[in-house]
């Protein structure tokens, strides 16, 4: 009888130090844990809270004794919270997690992860809550950063696309401006030569073609500009470069005449094939031809003179300038020269040099400009010919 009281005395003094070691150990987790603990009674009322949260709320442990977690919850989150409690109260939900704002004691605001059980009422134990409360204040102020950056981007995306929208419109216009002043003067001359007592038929049949030719141009363009939208290639193929050029003089030497300008075109007898886009090379040329014009009529005094050439300096190349004896490059201007809307005309747009630029890079080739040594500038371009050109692409 002595031995099985004894037995059951040790088997006691076992269990009662196991359970002095388990509340040990969890004692130095309540002490000693980096996150928030906190010990409340079914009211709300805290009954125990480890230096972790003393810390994080900015109370001593006896403050918080005397308050309920409403205490510190904002205005905006206080019927949620008591509904959370009272849920938990009557048995409806044994825990529950929850990012929420809390309210610190010098009236700062903190974001918390909050995970709560309810623990019911054992013997002498009455009923309790168990909290652990995390602060996520970092994580959350990241989170909101990377919403406003997105934000931003999304502006800044809309912003550029608005951009680039105006860009292709000014462009757009830039392009369609030459052709269709085109049409319209070879129709207006057709027009005067039919007025005529004796019309010369094969100068008016000559007009008709080039308003024809015109029209294909401006049609063209807008076909590239779709293709563009369409995120499709620009259509590339073997051209004559010299033919293009003989175009390009038969399409500006109307303007010239007009304006008093002697166009001259000097050109070998052949040059080998460039892969690219009629239209595009076209557009390039006549903007570079139409500047140029312009640059001569500045001009307060001297002669009028346009001059393009082509040549083959190097096997790999066709090298092409427009050259023209106006009023020149002023040397600040030129570091902007290519840029996209800058000009130096009262009514430009800044996109002609820009697309002439976008034209020739996209060819493979490369665009610059030179101060004559006398008057006027040089505008040049260099092309890969045909069996270096298979690369390149406009897009």
């Amino acid at each position: 009888m002595y031995a099985d009281l004894r037995h059951e005395n040790s088997d006691r003094s076992k269990a009662e130090e196991a359970l002095r070691a388990s509340e040990e150990r969890w004692r130095k987790l309540f002490e000693n844990s980096s996150a928030g603990i906190a010990l409340c009674a079914p009211d709300g009322r805290f009954i125990a809270a480890n230096l972790a949260l003393q810390k994080m709320l900015g109370y001593t442990e006896e403050e918080l004794q005397g308050l309920t977690p409403l205490e510190f919850t904002l205005e905006e989150d206080r019927a949620a919270t008591e509904a959370r409690i009272a849920e938990s109260a009557q048995g409806q939900r044994r825990d529950h997690r929850i990012e929420k704002r809390l309210l610190r004691k010098d009236g700062s605001v903190i974001w918390t992860d909050v995970s709560t059980v309810f623990v019911p009422a054992s013997g002498n134990t009455p009923a309790f809550f168990s909290a652990v409360i995390v602060d996520i204040t970092d994580r959350k102020r990241a989170e909101e950063e990377i919403k406003r950056i997105r934000r931003l981007e999304q502006e800044m995306r809309q912003a550029s696309r608005t951009e680039m929208m105006g860009g292709l419109t000014a462009s757009l216009a830039h392009e369609l401006n030459q052709p269709l002043a085109a049409v319209q003067s070879n129709a207006q001359a057709a027009r005067r030569l039919l007025a005529a007592k004796r019309p010369e038929l094969g100068e008016v049949k000559a007009a008709i073609d080039d308003v024809i030719q015109d029209n294909a141009r401006a049609a063209e363009t807008i076909r590239n500009v779709r293709a563009l939208f369409q995120r499709g290639e620009v259509q590339m193929s073997p051209v004559d470069l010299r033919q293009i050029l003989c175009d390009v003089e038969r399409i500006a030497r109307a303007d010239a005449i007009f304006k008093s300008v002697t166009l001259r075109l000097d050109l070998p007898t052949a040059l080998p094939t460039v892969i690219g886009n009629r239209t595009q090379l076209i557009e390039a040329l006549m903007n570079l031809a139409s500047n140029a014009f312009d640059s001569v009529c500045e001009s307060a005094d001297g002669s009028r003179e346009v001059e393009i050439r082509a040549s083959q300096p190097e096997a790999g190349h066709i090298h092409v300038s427009v050259r023209d004896s106006g009023k020149g490059i002023e040397p600040e201007v030129m570091p902007r020269l290519f840029d996209a809307f800058f000009t130096t005309k009262p009514q430009g747009m800044g996109m002609g040099l820009a697309i002439v630029r976008s034209i020739i890079e996209n060819h493979g080739g490369r665009l610059w400009a030179t101060r004559n040594p006398n008057r006027g500038a040089t505008f040049e371009f260099d092309l890969p010919v045909q069996a270096d050109a298979k690369e390149a692409k406009l897009i």
